[in-house]
């Protein structure tokens, strides 16, 4: 299975981005999709957990970014979504996702390259 993250880019801040999370099949075919991540990583930062959801549809989100984000999941398309409002510059990072997936009979995450976003002030 590979992954990879989409929709970033360079945005005023106030402004809004909508993140695609793709999952493609290589070897096995994708069965389902299970608990969706999304993390960011800002230059000379750790990587943080931005946003999550689980299978039974509860989400939690980081404090700086409640109320201005929101991720969810298209289990038919096998894809997860950020919808990220409000931005601001703080939230400039490179942004990935991991995605819990059954491929054949077997769940694992998969992880991807991310997509930079960036917000000017």
């Amino acid at each position: 299975v590979q992954l990879q993250a989409s929709g970033g880019g360079t945005v005023q801040a106030g402004g809004s981005l909508r993140l695609s999370c793709a999952a493609t099949e290589t070897s096995e075919r994708i069965v389902m999709i299970g608990n969706l991540m999304w993390y960011r990583q800002a230059s000379g930062n750790q990587r943080e957990l931005v946003a999550s959801v689980d299978v039974g549809g509860t989400t939690t989100y980081a404090d700086s970014v409640k109320g201005r984000f929101t991720i969810s999941r298209d289990t038919a398309k096998k894809m997860g979504y950020l919808q990220m409002n409000s931005l601001r510059p703080e939230d400039t990072a490179v942004y990935s996702c991991s995605l819990e997936v059954l491929a054949g009979s077997t769940w694992s995450y998969a992880r991807g390259q991310g997509t930079q976003v960036t917000v000017s002030s």
